[in-house]
């Protein structure tokens, strides 16, 4: 299996004699086969682009938008000062996950850690508390659907936030008794309550800072 350049774009500019104008011509490469977990660790750090990977397949990862940013740094900055005294870890967006030993891998916008051994980590999380997805309309439906559900069978997450980019909307699960999830919705004016690290936010903090589109 060739994995060298997955995804790989390439461009020929080729200069016609005749008129002196410059033709880009993009050919993208197929992704690569299947790979196990093994062959993705190895070859995910070197490329340019940060990869998810779920049932052998690995999906690039693309830059997101300016509130997207924006409202990840609020949340990072916010928790950070609360949860350095108890020893735990936040980081943003660069930093994958490991739902399970065998798949899938994903690069969320929030993760939160208290296990000792996620603290000294270098490669991947592997037992989250807290997860928080900034939604937009192209992963909206992935963090929405697939990722929910991976994520919820995680037995040490305790919280799992869907953050609006949009407008000031917050969705929180939090784990209950048995199997059973419990739903909190947050708007304007809220105070979001996260009950597993003894933390409180008032929503429009997450949101300082961040222009909608209805508002440029």
């Amino acid at each position: 299996m060739n994995v060298n350049n997955p995804a790989l774009v390439r461009t020929k500019a080729l200069k016609s004699k005749q008129t002196g104008i410059l033709i880009a011509m993009i050919a993208i490469l197929q992704q690569p086969d299947k790979m196990t977990i093994e062959e993705y660790l190895e070859w995910e750090p070197q490329q340019d682009l940060r990869y998810e990977y779920f049932n052998g397949e690995v999906f690039a990862m693309t830059g997101g938008t300016i509130p997207d940013n924006d409202i990840a740094l609020n949340f990072y900055t916010a928790l950070r000062p609360h949860l350095r005294p108890r020893v735990c870890r936040v980081n943003v967006s660069d930093v994958k996950v490991q739902v399970s030993s065998s798949s899938p891998y994903y690069y969320p916008d929030v993760v939160v850690s208290c296990d000792p051994q996620d603290i000294n980590a270098r490669k991947f999380i592997q037992k989250p508390k807290i997860i928080a997805e900034v939604l937009s309309p192209g992963t909206s439906t992935k963090d929405r659907g697939e990722k929910f559900t991976n994520y919820l069978s995680m037995p040490s997450l305790q919280e799992y936030l869907l953050i609006n980019s949009e407008k000031i909307s917050v969705e929180r699960y939090c784990r209950g008794e048995g199997r059973m999830w419990l739903y909190y919705p947050y708007a304007t004016g809220d105070i979001i309550t996260l009950s597993s690290i003894e933390f409180e936010i008032a929503i429009e903090l997450l949101y300082e800072g961040v222009v909608f589109e209805s508002e440029e």
